[in-house]
């Protein structure tokens, strides 16, 4: 018999939202919805600069779950919009524990994807006393290569009509670091050149992240404000590989060990290649690790949502266990 793939937990709108002062001209923009009292969770937003959207709070079950959904620094509705100065990944791990003392919980449950699995192994890495259990998505290691493989040429191989649209802003004599190039025009005075810069990376990201076309989303992610933060704030980081030395995240691994785990991975992911996954679940054995054989990089692909719900529903019932 075969088994009912999941789908999303219904809609729900947040009990809680403000604007946190995180200190540097800084105002992160948080919610909380589900149960007060329930089973405390954090979910991390892709991009870095993405946002969050209202779908990111039906991953959890909200009659279990007590669910915070924040934009980290710069981005969705955060404040000042797509702003750069002190937003690192580590000013973004001590806001997650800023938010975390703000909510009163001792630990949580955290869950990121892409982007944000990387930020929540940098905070898990950092804060492994707060961190109940992890939940992975599309892992991405901010390694050279990986940015190597994404933005200098080899997803390229895959995709070579969106990679046209992708080098359009550059000109040829700039193309041999294209995330240099990038910056140049996405914190430069021309404002024209400036969103046409963000639209064509923000664009890029958005037609190459599912295993199969989906227009809807490329042209959501050239929407000029999205695009701006998502574009200038995912940029800034690259150009600064993270804040971390080379292979940072996988270097101290160890520090996740007695963390429960769940990783999955789309087979064809594009963007986050399977590799980093891969490397990730060696260094990390404990974690459960589901490669999704059928599938790319977003979230809302079926196999990828399948498994993901199915995982949230299962650290739920661990630490309900634990609770008891």
């Amino acid at each position: 018999m075969t088994e009912t793939m999941r789908q999303l937990y219904p809609a729900i709108e947040p009990y809680a939202s403000g604007l946190l002062d995180v200190g540097d001209g800084h105002r992160v923009y948080w919610e909380r919805s589900g149960t007060p009292g329930g089973i405390p969770a954090v979910f991390l937003h892709g991009g870095p600069g993405g946002g969050c959207s209202p779908a990111h709070r039906q991953l959890f079950d909200p009659s279990r779950y007590d669910i915070l959904l924040f934009d980290q620094r710069g981005c969705g509705r955060s404040l000042p919009h797509a702003e750069l100065e002190a937003n690192t990944t580590w000013h973004l791990v001590a806001d997650i524990e800023r938010l975390r003392a703000m909510c009163g919980h001792d630990h949580w449950l955290v869950f990121g994807g892409s982007w944000g699995s990387t930020l929540a192994i940098a905070y898990a890495e950092t804060h492994p006393e707060r961190v109940s259990g992890l939940i992975l998505r599309g892992i991405f290691l901010l390694r050279q290569a990986e940015l190597d493989w994404y933005y200098q040429g080899g997803a390229a191989w895959l995709f070579p009509d969106k990679w046209e649209h992708f080098l359009a802003p550059i000109p040829a004599a700039e193309q041999g670091n294209l995330i240099e190039a990038y910056r140049r025009r996405l914190t430069g005075d021309n404002d024209a050149a400036k969103i046409a810069a963000a639209r064509a990376w923000a664009q890029w990201e958005g037609g190459t992240i599912t295993l199969l076309p989906d227009p809807a989303m490329t042209e959501g992610f050239g929407e000029d404000q999205f695009a701006l933060a998502f574009a200038r704030i995912e940029n800034h980081y690259f150009v600064h590989n993270g804040w971390m030395v080379e292979a940072q995240l996988l270097r101290d691994a160890s520090k996740l060990r007695g963390i429960p785990g769940t990783i999955v991975q789309g087979r064809y992911d594009s963007a986050t290649p399977v590799r980093s996954a891969w490397d990730l679940h060696r260094a990390w054995p404990e974690a459960e690790f589901h490669l999704i054989d059928d599938a790319g990089h977003a979230y809302s692909e079926p196999g990828i949502l399948d498994r993901l719900v199915r995982a949230t529903d299962a650290h739920a019932d661990r630490l309900a266990e634990a609770r008891v």
